[in-house]
């Protein structure tokens, strides 16, 4: 068909593309005239094309069409006319004079809420369904026969920029071309609008959306969101008109703490938070807004009310310099109507509309990745020096975030001030259990005591994860945050291992070395994965002759919860919380109930890396308790846990019957070393003892039974019990009484011995003999157990090696060594040791 545009806006422009891309001729397209020298994006759009533009100011005079104007669209010899967006008064000779009459959006389920400001009211009256209408245009007010329409469900907290983008926009534009394919087949439906249920309301304006206190807090919420962002809801505040955006219902069981803000009117004072700035309707109940203009123009986050001025500039670098004279060419490129950018130039004060902040902040994307904007953040820095000082401190970590704010419990100990959280870390901040819940927490070294729920924390990871920033990092960004989140656990190293040391018993320098320092290369090593998680193109057989193409994609799953063990707190962490970060997760973790402190002091840590809030939540508490729930949350999509077998079992069960959440289990072991007479004797004695009683024994992948060839088993024995003898004269002359096992070693154990069978998790040697030359005796032996994490070979025939290691049912076999885990290598095991990979390439 011959159609011609009429309208104006990108809703409009989206229309019109559509419409071509249907093979339909734009003879014309009609809108309004440039405003300070910038063209409406559908008439900019059309020139491009070579279509005919028209922007006449104005269609009537005096009630009656300009005969000049009415001409000029004669002349197109239009067949229908499409208003998809439309501020003019459109004359009826015009809208009736195409073959097939004219069609107009309209974002209301008519015949409710005619009028211009129907969104607005939609949202104002509560309504729980939206959506918009496609109507035939006559001489009433959105009056005319409906042609289609379409519905959709008005969320809770929707404003009117939410609903536009997420409904009324995207499907408004399908919609209108739809109707226009119902117009050349021939089937559009004239359907007469009732009158029942009609409604009008006039154009919301600053004027009459001042907010009206004596209501409950679901009115007040209404009148907030369905005046957001035009006109914008207002009230007197400090003898200022106040602006109010981003409300939000909050429960009636939310705590109100924060600082008194008087509002005249209100039943009571509102509260500037943390989280914005609480207020109350006369029925008690409570709303939050996040944002807050003043008549100047300024934005700000309502919680920063009370400091608002109070924001340091920053002296830019060489590098910062360009960037900003760049930023300064994009401002010119959208403000064509100003001669030149200056510091004090205000964006919107020269002619800036919302589609201009959308472009902006695209703009800064393109020149600097690592600077992650959001459309407020345009709102609130209006000044070319503002914005450009904003930017500048994003980039550098240092934007005007609310500062971290940690309860310590202070220690002095190994020659330092250790300072330690003891809250639980919940969406950016800690903050107390609910009911205030608190236990103690024992230092196994000398028996001293130190002090120390999970909905909140999974709704703000899954939060974080489907709506926040942590979403639309890309990538190379996110592997910068884990690198300097390393960075910082490097530099507090030695307050991380002396806590470790603490709260685990760990010896301190094997605390330094390997409980921090693997933590370290964990995180610096996934940092290097961020963008390197790649899927796949897969040649299928219905390739030829349509040219099909199959391909993969790897996505993070959401909100993952860990649950780690009391021997490695730190460590354990480390492995599951770098990958789970590295693919785009968010995590919920739960820390031994005996050592929650390194988790503390990361979750602190983590904050001051620049963490998005949600991202990463701690939890201390009983695993009967919040393991349990974080088991069965429906929220929870991956749940990782290290530790017993048994209560691997349970978890595996809880996670199926929940939500069939995925699991990756790492758990018991009783790993063999098999110790043949060819051995280099020396290394088998010193790395035999190393795989028992390294970490005091208290580590999964410990050889929890050594097999030793019988002609060199007496010489192995007296070797070992003389090493161990001397460690442990060593051992006593320097620790104090507190929480220790000695070390102990049992020979001549018999397979069926229960020392032979179960795990020991500690300082436990026991050895047994195997006739010599008898490999495949051994290898029965040393498989006939129901665990299968790790295992060990001492010879010096590599045939021998080779063939034992192939032969051996275990995730991990050590040849001519133990213990020797690295960052690189997947680990995890087999049988009742669980299934799923930790570190290494396990994406």
């Amino acid at each position: 068909m011959r159609i011609a545009v009429i309208g104006q806006s990108v809703f409009g422009l989206e229309v019109y593309k559509e419409l071509r891309k249907e093979g339909h001729t734009i003879v014309g397209v009609f809108t309004i005239p440039d405003k300070d020298g910038k063209a409406d994006p559908l008439g900019a759009e059309a020139e491009k094309d070579g279509v005919n533009v028209f922007k006449f100011p104005r269609w009537r005079l005096k009630g009656k069409g300009i005969p000049e104007v009415v001409q000029v669209y004669k002349a197109t010899g239009a067949e229908l006319n499409v208003m998809p967006f439309c501020s003019q008064f459109i004359p009826m000779e015009v809208i009736d004079h195409p073959a097939h009459g004219s069609i107009i959006y309209h974002p209301s389920l008519l015949p409710r809420h005619r009028g211009a400001s129907a969104i607005n009211w939609t949202l104002i009256h509560g309504d729980k369904k939206g959506g918009f209408t496609v109507f035939w245009a006559d001489d009433g007010l959105d009056t005319g026969p409906i042609l289609l329409q379409r519905e959709c469900d008005v969320e809770p907290d929707d404003t009117v920029n939410t609903i536009y983008k997420r409904f009324l926009f995207p499907e408004g534009v399908k919609g209108t071309v739809d109707a226009v394919r119902l117009i050349a087949a021939g089937n559009a439906p004239k359907i007469v609008q009732p009158e029942e249920g009609a409604t009008y309301e006039g154009i919301q304006k600053k004027d009459n959306a001042k907010i009206d206190w004596n209501q409950s807090a679901q009115v007040l919420h209404n009148w907030i969101r369905g005046n957001d962002k035009v006109p914008g809801a207002w009230a007197e505040v400090d003898g200022q008109k106040v602006t109010f955006y981003g409300s939000s219902l909050l429960d009636s069981g939310a705590t109100a703490i924060g600082q008194p803000l008087e509002i005249p009117g209100a039943s009571q004072p509102g509260l500037v938070s943390k989280a914005g700035l609480m207020l109350f309707g006369n029925d008690g109940k409570a709303l939050l807004v996040k944002n807050l203009q003043f008549e100047d123009g300024k934005m700000i986050a309502a919680a920063r009310y009370f400091s608002s001025g109070s924001s340091a500039s920053v002296e830019l670098t060489e590098e910062e310099k360009t960037f900003a004279e760049q930023m300064r060419g994009v401002w010119k490129s959208i403000l064509t109507n100003v001669d030149a950018i200056e510091d004090s130039t205000d964006f919107f004060k020269s002619g800036a509309a919302s589609m201009d902040v959308v472009r902006l902040v695209e703009e800064v994307k393109l020149r600097a990745s690592g600077c992650q904007l959001q459309n407020e953040d345009v709102y609130m820095n209006t000044t070319f020096q503002d914005f450009i000082q904003m930017c500048v401190k994003k980039l550098r970590g240092e934007d005007d975030e609310e500062e971290l704010v940690v309860d310590y419990v202070e220690k002095n100990i190994n020659n330092m001030t250790i300072r330690m959280p003891h809250q639980l870390f919940v969406n950016g901040e800690f903050v107390d259990a609910e009911g205030g819940k608190t236990y103690k927490t024992i230092n196994p070294t000398d028996g001293t005591v130190g002090t120390s729920d999970v909905d909140r924390a999974v709704a703000a990871a899954k939060e974080a994860f489907e709506e926040g920033e942590w979403g639309k990092i890309n990538p190379r960004d996110r592997g910068r945050l884990l690198y300097k989140l390393a960075d910082l656990m490097e530099e507090h190293q030695e307050e991380l291992a002396t806590i470790e040391s603490m709260d685990s018993g760990a010896v301190y320098t094997l605390a330094l070395k390997t409980h921090v320092g693997m933590s370290i290369q964990t995180f610096r090593y996934f940092a290097g994965w961020c963008d390197k998680i790649q899927g796949c193109t897969i040649p299928i057989n219905q390739a030829r002759p349509n040219r099909n193409l199959t391909f993969t994609k790897k996505e993070p799953i959401g909100v993952c919860a860990i649950v780690i063990p009391w021997n490695y707190p730190l460590m354990m962490l480390a492995w599951k919380t770098a990958a789970c970060l590295a693919a785009g997760n968010t995590v919920v973790l739960k820390p031994a109930q005996v050592t929650p402190l390194t988790a503390m002091k990361f979750a602190e840590l983590a904050a001051r890396a620049g963490f998005p809030k949600g991202v990463i939540n701690i939890l201390p508490g009983s695993g009967a308790l919040v393991g349990q729930r974080l088991s069965d949350h429906p929220d929870v999509r991956k749940l990782g846990f290290t530790g017993s077998t048994e209560i691997g079992k349970h978890i595996m069960k809880s996670c199926a019957v929940s939500n069939v959440k995925k699991v990756s289990l790492e758990l018991g072991g009783k790993s063999p070393l098999i110790i043949f007479s060819d051995c280099d004797m020396d290394k088998a004695v010193r790395m035999g003892l190393s795989a028992v009683f390294f970490n005091k024994g208290e580590n999964c992948i410990a050889a929890g039974r050594l097999f030793v060839e019988e002609n060199i088993h007496d010489q192995y024995v007296k070797r070992v019990v003389r090493v161990s003898i001397c460690l442990l004269y060593l051992s006593l002359w320097y620790l104090s009484p507190g929480f220790f096992f000695e070390p102990t070693i049992f020979t001549d154990v018999q397979d069926h011995m229960f020392i032979a069978i179960e795990e020991s998790f500690g300082p436990v040697m026991i050895l047994s003999k195997f006739k010599s030359g008898d490999v495949d005796e051994v290898l029965r032996r040393a498989n006939a157990t129901e665990y299968g994490l790790a295992s060990g070979v001492f010879t010096r025939d590599i045939s021998k090696a080779l063939y034992v290691s192939e032969k051996l049912n275990a995730g991990t076999v050590f040849v001519n060594t133990y213990n020797k885990t690295d960052v690189a290598a997947p680990f995890g095991g087999f049988k009742q040791s669980g299934f799923g990979k930790d570190l290494g390439k396990t994406c």
